[in-house]
Protein backbone atom coordinates (compact mmCIF):
# COMPACT_ATOMS: atom_id res chain seq x y z
CA UNK A 1 0.00 0.00 0.00
CA UNK A 2 1.29 3.47 -0.88
CA UNK A 3 0.52 6.82 0.63
CA UNK A 4 1.27 10.40 -0.25
CA UNK A 5 3.56 12.47 1.90
CA UNK A 6 1.77 14.90 4.21
CA UNK A 7 3.38 17.96 2.66
CA UNK A 8 2.97 17.06 -1.01
CA UNK A 9 0.97 19.49 -3.11
CA UNK A 10 -0.86 18.93 -6.35
CA UNK A 11 0.59 21.16 -9.05
CA UNK A 12 -2.02 23.51 -10.46
CA UNK A 13 -2.33 24.49 -14.09
CA UNK A 14 -1.66 28.13 -15.00
CA UNK A 15 -5.38 28.67 -15.59
CA UNK A 16 -6.27 27.22 -12.17
CA UNK A 17 -3.57 29.20 -10.41
CA UNK A 18 -4.56 32.48 -12.06
CA UNK A 19 -8.21 31.90 -11.19
CA UNK A 20 -7.24 31.17 -7.59
CA UNK A 21 -5.25 34.38 -7.36
CA UNK A 22 -8.06 36.53 -8.79
CA UNK A 23 -10.70 34.88 -6.61
CA UNK A 24 -8.62 35.40 -3.47
CA UNK A 25 -7.98 39.03 -4.38
CA UNK A 26 -11.69 39.52 -5.06
CA UNK A 27 -12.57 38.21 -1.61
CA UNK A 28 -10.10 40.61 0.01
CA UNK A 29 -11.41 43.54 -2.01
CA UNK A 30 -15.02 42.75 -1.21
CA UNK A 31 -14.56 42.38 2.54
CA UNK A 32 -11.68 44.75 3.28
CA UNK A 33 -11.30 47.16 0.38
CA UNK A 34 -9.40 47.27 -2.90
CA UNK A 35 -6.49 49.10 -1.25
CA UNK A 36 -5.81 45.91 0.74
CA UNK A 37 -5.11 43.91 -2.41
CA UNK A 38 -1.33 43.59 -2.74
CA UNK A 39 0.81 40.86 -4.23
CA UNK A 40 2.20 40.07 -0.79
CA UNK A 41 -1.23 39.92 0.87
CA UNK A 42 -2.67 37.60 -1.78
CA UNK A 43 0.40 35.39 -1.57
CA UNK A 44 0.04 35.14 2.21
CA UNK A 45 -3.61 34.15 1.85
CA UNK A 46 -2.66 31.41 -0.61
CA UNK A 47 0.44 30.26 1.28
CA UNK A 48 2.76 30.88 -1.67
CA UNK A 49 5.66 33.19 -2.46
CA UNK A 50 4.75 36.68 -3.62
CA UNK A 51 6.92 36.07 -6.67
CA UNK A 52 4.41 33.49 -7.86
CA UNK A 53 1.58 36.02 -7.72
CA UNK A 54 3.85 38.54 -9.44
CA UNK A 55 4.49 36.05 -12.23
CA UNK A 56 0.81 36.19 -13.17
CA UNK A 57 0.31 39.84 -12.26
CA UNK A 58 3.52 41.87 -12.60
CA UNK A 59 1.47 45.02 -11.96
CA UNK A 60 -0.72 45.07 -8.86
CA UNK A 61 -3.16 47.46 -10.55
CA UNK A 62 -4.10 44.75 -13.05
CA UNK A 63 -4.84 42.32 -10.23
CA UNK A 64 -6.96 44.92 -8.42
CA UNK A 65 -8.96 45.60 -11.59
CA UNK A 66 -9.57 41.93 -12.32
CA UNK A 67 -10.48 41.28 -8.70
CA UNK A 68 -13.09 44.04 -8.89
CA UNK A 69 -14.57 42.53 -12.06
CA UNK A 70 -14.60 39.04 -10.58
CA UNK A 71 -16.36 40.17 -7.40
CA UNK A 72 -18.97 42.32 -9.12
CA UNK A 73 -19.71 39.72 -11.80
CA UNK A 74 -20.20 37.02 -9.19
CA UNK A 75 -22.62 39.28 -7.33
CA UNK A 76 -24.48 40.25 -10.50
CA UNK A 77 -24.95 36.62 -11.52
CA UNK A 78 -26.47 35.94 -8.12
CA UNK A 79 -28.69 39.02 -8.14
CA UNK A 80 -29.94 39.02 -11.72
CA UNK A 81 -28.93 36.02 -13.85
CA UNK A 82 -28.33 36.63 -17.54
CA UNK A 83 -31.44 37.01 -19.64
CA UNK A 84 -31.60 35.77 -23.25
CA UNK A 85 -30.97 38.60 -25.70
CA UNK A 86 -34.05 40.17 -27.24
CA UNK A 87 -34.21 41.66 -30.75
CA UNK A 88 -35.39 44.97 -29.30
CA UNK A 89 -32.39 45.57 -27.04
CA UNK A 90 -29.81 48.17 -27.94
CA UNK A 91 -26.21 47.49 -28.84
CA UNK A 92 -24.79 50.49 -27.00
CA UNK A 93 -23.46 48.41 -24.13
CA UNK A 94 -22.27 45.31 -25.95
CA UNK A 95 -18.66 46.43 -26.02
CA UNK A 96 -18.40 45.85 -22.27
CA UNK A 97 -19.32 42.19 -22.48
CA UNK A 98 -16.11 40.71 -23.85
CA UNK A 99 -13.85 42.57 -21.41
CA UNK A 100 -15.93 41.69 -18.38
CA UNK A 101 -16.16 38.04 -19.32
CA UNK A 102 -12.40 37.59 -18.85
CA UNK A 103 -12.94 37.64 -15.10
CA UNK A 104 -16.21 35.75 -14.71
CA UNK A 105 -17.63 34.45 -17.95
CA UNK A 106 -18.95 31.14 -16.70
CA UNK A 107 -21.35 32.53 -14.13
CA UNK A 108 -23.50 34.37 -16.63
CA UNK A 109 -24.19 31.26 -18.68
CA UNK A 110 -25.14 29.24 -15.62
CA UNK A 111 -27.38 32.03 -14.36
CA UNK A 112 -29.38 32.08 -17.59
CA UNK A 113 -30.71 28.62 -16.81
CA UNK A 114 -31.11 29.07 -13.08
CA UNK A 115 -34.74 28.40 -12.20
CA UNK A 116 -34.24 30.18 -8.88
CA UNK A 117 -33.52 33.59 -10.35
CA UNK A 118 -33.56 33.52 -14.13
CA UNK A 119 -36.06 33.36 -16.96
CA UNK A 120 -38.27 30.82 -15.18
CA UNK A 121 -39.43 33.59 -12.80
CA UNK A 122 -40.52 35.91 -15.58
CA UNK A 123 -39.40 39.55 -15.89
CA UNK A 124 -41.57 40.83 -13.04
CA UNK A 125 -40.48 38.07 -10.67
CA UNK A 126 -36.84 38.52 -11.62
CA UNK A 127 -36.90 42.23 -10.76
CA UNK A 128 -38.82 41.63 -7.53
CA UNK A 129 -36.13 39.18 -6.49
CA UNK A 130 -33.38 41.59 -7.59
CA UNK A 131 -34.70 44.51 -5.54
CA UNK A 132 -35.32 42.25 -2.57
CA UNK A 133 -31.71 41.11 -2.61
CA UNK A 134 -30.12 44.54 -3.04
CA UNK A 135 -32.17 45.92 -0.16
CA UNK A 136 -30.74 43.35 2.24
CA UNK A 137 -27.66 43.83 4.43
CA UNK A 138 -25.87 41.21 2.32
CA UNK A 139 -25.58 43.78 -0.48
CA UNK A 140 -23.70 46.28 1.70
CA UNK A 141 -20.25 44.89 0.87
CA UNK A 142 -21.00 45.16 -2.85
CA UNK A 143 -22.11 48.76 -2.41
CA UNK A 144 -18.90 49.55 -0.56
CA UNK A 145 -16.86 47.86 -3.28
CA UNK A 146 -18.45 49.98 -6.02
CA UNK A 147 -17.95 53.17 -3.99
CA UNK A 148 -14.34 52.19 -3.33
CA UNK A 149 -13.68 51.35 -6.99
CA UNK A 150 -15.15 54.56 -8.33
CA UNK A 151 -12.96 56.60 -6.01
CA UNK A 152 -9.77 54.72 -6.86
CA UNK A 153 -10.54 54.66 -10.58
CA UNK A 154 -9.89 58.40 -10.69
CA UNK A 155 -6.20 57.61 -10.17
CA UNK A 156 -5.94 54.13 -11.71
CA UNK A 157 -6.66 53.97 -15.46
CA UNK A 158 -6.75 50.16 -15.60
CA UNK A 159 -9.34 50.00 -12.84
CA UNK A 160 -11.32 52.79 -14.49
CA UNK A 161 -11.66 50.69 -17.66
CA UNK A 162 -13.03 47.78 -15.63
CA UNK A 163 -15.45 50.00 -13.72
CA UNK A 164 -16.85 51.39 -16.97
CA UNK A 165 -17.16 47.88 -18.43
CA UNK A 166 -19.01 46.65 -15.37
CA UNK A 167 -21.35 49.64 -15.31
CA UNK A 168 -22.34 48.94 -18.90
CA UNK A 169 -22.69 45.23 -18.25
CA UNK A 170 -24.96 45.76 -15.24
CA UNK A 171 -27.07 48.14 -17.32
CA UNK A 172 -27.22 45.60 -20.12
CA UNK A 173 -28.38 42.89 -17.71
CA UNK A 174 -31.21 45.10 -16.43
CA UNK A 175 -32.10 46.27 -19.93
CA UNK A 176 -32.66 42.73 -21.17
CA UNK A 177 -35.07 41.96 -18.35
CA UNK A 178 -36.91 45.23 -18.98
CA UNK A 179 -37.12 44.52 -22.72
CA UNK A 180 -38.47 41.04 -21.99
CA UNK A 181 -41.08 42.55 -19.67
CA UNK A 182 -42.16 45.00 -22.36
CA UNK A 183 -42.69 42.08 -24.75
CA UNK A 184 -44.82 40.22 -22.21
CA UNK A 185 -46.72 43.44 -21.37
CA UNK A 186 -45.55 43.29 -17.75
CA UNK A 187 -43.84 46.66 -18.21
CA UNK A 188 -44.63 49.81 -20.16
CA UNK A 189 -41.40 51.40 -21.24
CA UNK A 190 -40.45 53.08 -24.50
CA UNK A 191 -36.66 52.85 -24.05
CA UNK A 192 -35.42 49.85 -22.01
CA UNK A 193 -31.80 50.96 -22.23
CA UNK A 194 -32.51 54.46 -20.87
CA UNK A 195 -34.69 52.95 -18.13
CA UNK A 196 -31.91 50.54 -17.17
CA UNK A 197 -29.40 53.39 -16.91
CA UNK A 198 -31.69 55.44 -14.68
CA UNK A 199 -32.49 52.43 -12.48
CA UNK A 200 -28.79 51.71 -11.99
CA UNK A 201 -28.10 55.38 -11.22
CA UNK A 202 -30.81 55.23 -8.52
CA UNK A 203 -29.22 52.10 -7.04
CA UNK A 204 -25.76 53.65 -7.09
CA UNK A 205 -27.05 56.93 -5.70
CA UNK A 206 -28.51 55.31 -2.61
CA UNK A 207 -25.45 53.06 -2.28
CA UNK A 208 -23.24 56.16 -2.08
CA UNK A 209 -24.50 56.56 1.49
CA UNK A 210 -23.42 53.07 2.52
CA UNK A 211 -20.73 54.39 4.88
CA UNK A 212 -23.19 56.71 6.63
CA UNK A 213 -24.56 55.30 9.87
CA UNK A 214 -27.61 53.15 9.28
CA UNK A 215 -29.89 55.21 11.50
CA UNK A 216 -29.44 58.19 9.18
CA UNK A 217 -29.89 56.40 5.87
CA UNK A 218 -32.05 53.31 6.37
CA UNK A 219 -35.44 54.98 6.70
CA UNK A 220 -35.31 57.78 4.12
CA UNK A 221 -33.55 55.68 1.47
CA UNK A 222 -35.50 52.45 1.84
CA UNK A 223 -37.16 51.57 -1.45
CA UNK A 224 -35.91 54.62 -3.39
CA UNK A 225 -34.34 52.60 -6.22
CA UNK A 226 -37.33 50.27 -6.39
CA UNK A 227 -39.70 53.25 -6.58
CA UNK A 228 -37.67 54.73 -9.44
CA UNK A 229 -37.84 51.39 -11.28
CA UNK A 230 -41.60 51.18 -10.81
CA UNK A 231 -42.01 54.66 -12.30
CA UNK A 232 -39.70 53.86 -15.22
CA UNK A 233 -41.59 50.65 -16.00
CA UNK A 234 -45.12 52.04 -15.66
CA UNK A 235 -45.89 49.98 -12.56
CA UNK A 236 -48.00 50.91 -9.54
CA UNK A 237 -46.22 51.68 -6.28
CA UNK A 238 -45.15 48.50 -4.51
CA UNK A 239 -45.35 46.31 -7.63
CA UNK A 240 -41.65 45.39 -7.36
CA UNK A 241 -41.75 44.74 -3.65
CA UNK A 242 -41.03 41.10 -2.87
CA UNK A 243 -43.96 39.19 -1.41
CA UNK A 244 -43.70 38.45 2.29
CA UNK A 245 -42.58 34.95 3.15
Amino acid sequence: MTSRGPGKRVRKTPVERRHEIVTTAARIGLTEGLECITLRRVAEELGVQSGLVGHYFPAADKLVAEAFTSATMTELDGLLPEWPARPGTTGAEDGAEDGAEDGAEDGAEDGAEDPGGGAARGPLGALRRFFGLISSDDFDDVSRLWLNARHLSRYRPVLREHVVEQELLWCRRIERVVAAGVETADFRCGDPWAAAVRILVAIDGTSAYINTSEEHRAGPLTGVARAVAETELGLPAGALEAAAG
